[in-house]
């Protein structure tokens, strides 16, 4: 009888693991840790793994997850030719660059950063963007840091893989806005089913901080709700549901939002967020901040409110 009841002290134990994990929650079934990778590694066939690291050269310096193909976060991950260089590539330009890293129309594609998956969140979305089948892409909850905590990296570089044959949709607009959609729709025409969302730091959103920017400040009517506040900072995991729902509290689920950051990335990261908690539409800025900024024309409001004096009316 007593080995009876431990056996079923384990299950239920076990049982319960699953439910808190992250990497079974509800809505966030993308987030896998490292021993489901360490499986997949073992045996799937159809696996390829992408690294972006906020400095792309300690893919070889500090190192990498053996087999990981390195993914640079910038020439990568934006329309290089692009004014600014951030914008979305066109289709062509990504399907070719998915190809080169040895994605097919049915790999099971884990990426993960070091940068609390900021960086992966902007790759993810462009799958997304794209059409990618999104039940096959996973990103690995706490990169590099999840990983390194029973497993080491490599700085053997990975052999070039096999060129994919990956073939892409065109870009989803429902997925994106131009600013010239942020300033009819918030500025100009204030529409209440849009909430616009500033994902940056929140000395950026004010203006006091002025970085990666010519202007401080930030777009009139954008309320600041920081994503990277979303994912614990030491171990770089993301934080509970009921953690995030406070975090987006002030924004109903049935509105349409719009984010926008500096270069991409923290705004990719509040949109897989919103996602996760069940937001339906959810549009990322081409472009962001600097799109607007560099216009050097725009409104910019500076301090903590969405809108100024000018815009009080």
């Amino acid at each position: 009888m007593t080995l009876f009841l431990k056996r079923i002290s384990s299950v239920v134990l076990l049982l319960s693991l699953i439910m808190l994990s992250p990497a079974w929650a509800e809505g966030r079934d993308f987030l896998v840790d490292a021993d489901w990778l360490t499986e997949q590694k073992e045996s799937n066939k159809d696996l390829v793994i992408l690294e972006v690291r906020y400095h792309p050269h300690r893919y070889h310096t500090v190192g990498h997850i053996e087999g990981a193909v390195q993914v640079q976060r910038f020439t990568d991950l934006g329309d290089n030719l692009a004014k600014p260089i951030m914008r979305f590539p066109s289709k062509e330009k990504f399907e070719q660059t998915l190809r080169s890293w040895g994605v097919n129309n049915d790999s099971t594609i884990v990426m993960y950063d070091d940068s609390s998956t900021a960086l992966v969140s902007r790759l993810y979305g462009m799958l997304e963007l794209f059409g990618y089948d999104m039940s096959k892409v996973k990103i690995l909850d706490g990169g590099t840091i999840g990983w390194t905590g029973f497993n080491e990296l490599t700085k053997e570089p990975t052999p070039a893989p096999k060129e994919g044959n990956v073939t892409l949709k065109e870009a989803n607009p429902q997925l994106m806005v131009e600013w010239m959609d942020i300033y009819a729709d918030v500025v100009a025409n204030r529409k209440e089913n849009i909430v616009l969302v500033d994902a940056r730091p929140l000395d950026m959103y004010t203006g006091e901080t002025i970085r990666h920017a010519v202007q401080g400040g930030h777009i009139p009517g954008a309320i600041n709700i920081v994503s990277l506040d979303g994912v614990e900072g030491q171990s770089q995991t993301w934080r509970s549901a009921e953690e995030l729902e406070a975090m987006y509290k002030d924004i109903p689920k049935d509105k349409t939002v719009y984010l926008y950051c500096h270069d991409g990335f923290r705004m990719s990261l509040g949109w897989l967020q919103l996602k996760s908690l069940g937001y339906k539409d959810i549009r990322f800025m081409n472009g962001g901040w600097p799109a607007w900024d560099g216009a050097m024309t725009l409104p910019i409001v500076q301090g903590d409110k969405p809108y100024d004096d000018d815009f009080s009316l």
